[in-house]
């Protein structure tokens, strides 16, 4: 019997081009729940629990497709910071980032209810932004790269912008590929190709001026 298509529960574009890397059969479906999180539950949770709900809102609707779903945040000093919904409040984050170090936690979840599985997973980045003036903040801001994207920022084209990283580059840019076959296969989900062939095929140029990608360093939890 074939494997009902994978669901990718995101309507990010960069989640889906990088879901396609790996040549698995599946579909787009936007989930329908709110990103607001509570300042009360740890970040690494925060973001476990918003992948997992954007998950479950899709497999309630698909119970025989197994249903990916993600979520970024970052955290500075404590604090989660998300989206900014504006450009004044994409400039205050900046504000706040630039010439700090902070992390960034990506959440992934898995949920097929015809097979009884739902498992999450995060992994974690650590990101040093460059010292910026208000000045080359504002021309950042101006381009409206910060839309959509947790920080108010994109490492795929903020060169500029970053001085380093530790962890895994695709954590940053919100899919981190190795975290999200590790899932499928616990799923009995085959990959078509070899996940190292697939990492050849990032079509993020500047990738290879950071870090290589760790290994097996990320937090599961299933039920």
């Amino acid at each position: 019997m074939a494997t009902p298509s994978v669901i990718l529960a995101s309507t990010s574009p960069r989640r889906q081009e990088l879901f396609a890397l790996l040549q698995i059969p599946f579909e787009v479906v936007a989930p329908q729940v709110s990103e607001a999180f509570s300042r009360h539950v740890a970040p690494v949770d925060q973001v476990q629990q918003l992948a997992l709900e954007k998950a479950q809102s899709v497999a309630a609707r698909f119970p025989a497709h197994p249903v990916l779903g993600g979520d970024t945040l970052l955290e500075l000093d404590g604090e989660m910071i998300g989206k900014p919904q504006n450009a004044q409040e994409a400039t205050v984050i900046l504000r706040r980032l630039q010439g700090r170090v902070h992390r960034v936690h990506t959440g992934i979840a898995l949920v097929h209810h015809h097979a009884h599985f739902s498992r999450t997973a995060v992994d974690t980045a650590i990101v040093q932004l460059k010292p910026l003036s208000d000045k080359e903040i504002a021309r950042y801001v101006a381009t409206e790269l910060w839309r959509d994207k947790a920080g108010g920022y994109a490492i795929q084209n903020g060169d500029w912008l970053i001085e380093w990283i530790e962890g895994d580059y695709l954590t940053i840019v919100g899919f981190p590929l190795r975290l999200v076959v590790c899932l499928l296969r616990s799923c009995g989900i085959p990959l078509p190709h070899p996940l190292s062939h697939i990492l050849k095929k990032i079509p993020y140029s500047n990738q290879s001026r950071f870090q290589p990608h760790r290994e097996n360093d990320f937090r599961q939890d299933s039920s």
